[in-house]
């Protein structure tokens, strides 16, 4: 994927005035990584062959993906995958939207390729793949502040393809542009099963544009500090370089990155395989990864603290004004209806839905000041919330 040069600088925690702490939490959260969960979706990984553009086994690669994704509780209305062409072939990224309390439409990405080249690639990317699995499914109940997006992208080892389309089409065909606090790279993070693996590189922007380089510097020494909170890895701060985070670099986002210290011998070749890795240096980065994501996203820091029902359904903004959103949280459906009700119990609008979407708004013109009961009806389902519209 590249060849990583070090940088020796580290710059203290306390001079970029702010200071974290260990939130018991967030301790909880962590402690739930499992090991064998990482050890038999790498094996999973392996078995799929090896993931070039236009083969079979990158597909079944993408349907493995939607299908863990599921189990863990997410829905295919969370879902959505956006195809380009890579070399006269289609190929898919994935992302999963889950959605935050506070700022729903801004959100934290936690990002890494999934096709290979030349092998079967465990390690790069199987690691940062089944990484991000164990931060998805334990972060799948918590609420949020931020939203999060989940995403797996093709095309990486043919340049950066998948992670530049979903910029250049996504990103920045969303109006207004999609608002993005932070993109969190992981790829390559196996290590090597000949040598000692306690250190994580964390990769910071040192590029062009640098107007986004002292964020991308602050986040990262955020990232370092959960790392040291949340896992008993050492940290070792280097560059952003030749990864998925780098078409979000050069649209000026706030970008890191965690990347393996013992770089592998086995990258791009057919050795790329379970047997050549460290399995706990993947756990040990999953827990890692976990932390800085609770941190990133600002979720509860409190087990008795209740935001979603089970569906994680949600009404936003609070409160509202012109418009008002409906995010469906993990609730499958394929069409609702959506009432809003008075303090009397008169309808003031009503309106049915199909082709769901995950997020939909609804225009509030005309609709007086004050508290009113929004009901979301599904066939087996009916939802209640009181809100605001100002």
């Amino acid at each position: 994927m590249k060849n990583l040069l070090f940088i020796a600088s580290f710059l203290l925690l306390t001079t970029m005035g702010f200071s974290q702490t260990y939130i018991p939490y967030y301790g909880s959260v962590v402690e739930q990584v499992s090991a064998s969960n990482v050890l038999a979706n790498l094996t999973e990984f392996e078995n799929l062959g090896v993931k070039r553009r236009g083969t079979t086994a990158l597909q079944n690669t993408l349907n493995w993906l939607k299908a863990e994704y599921i189990s863990y509780g997410y829905t295919t209305n969370q879902m959505q995958e956006y195809s380009f062409t890579n070399a006269g072939t289609v190929c898919k990224n994935l992302v999963v939207t889950k959605t935050g309390t506070v700022y729903p439409n801004t959100f934290i990405i936690i990002c890494g390729h999934y096709d290979t080249i030349n092998g079967k690639g465990t390690n790069d990317n199987g690691s940062g793949v089944v990484t991000i699995f164990e931060v998805a499914r334990l972060l799948r109940n918590i609420p949020t502040e931020y939203s999060i997006k989940f995403i797996n992208f093709s095309g990486e080892e043919d340049g950066l393809l998948g992670s530049q389309h979903f910029v250049s089409t996504v990103v920045n065909g969303t109006t207004p542009k999609m608002d993005i606090r932070l993109v969190f790279n992981i790829d390559e993070v196996g290590g090597r099963a000949d040598m000692t693996n306690d250190t994580i590189t964390c990769e910071r922007d040192t590029g062009s544009p640098t107007s986004n380089n002292a964020a991308s510097n602050t986040v990262t020494n955020e990232l370092i500090n959960c790392v040291q909170l949340y896992s008993p890895l050492n940290t070792f701060l280097s560059y952003a370089y030749a990864s998925d985070y780098m078409p979000f670099e050069d649209n000026n986002e706030i970008i890191t990155g965690f990347f393996e210290k013992n770089e592998t011998p086995h990258r791009h070749t057919s050795t790329d395989l379970l047997v050549n890795m460290d399995p706990d240096y993947v756990y040990n980065i999953a827990k890692a990864a976990t932390g800085a994501m609770l941190h990133f996203a600002k979720a509860t820091t409190s087990l008795n603290t209740t935001v979603f029902d089970d569906n994680q359904i949600s009404f936003f903004p609070v409160p509202a004004k012109e418009t008002l959103s409906i995010s469906l949280g993990n609730l499958a459906t394929d069409s609702y209806t959506f009432s809003l009700l008075n303090l009397q119990g008169k309808v003031v609008l009503n309106q049915s839905f199909t082709d769901v979407q995950l997020i939909e708004s609804i225009a509030l013109k005309g609709i007086a000041k004050g508290m009113y009961l929004a009901v979301l009806e599904t066939a087996n389902n009916r939802i209640t919330k009181k809100i605001l519209i100002d």
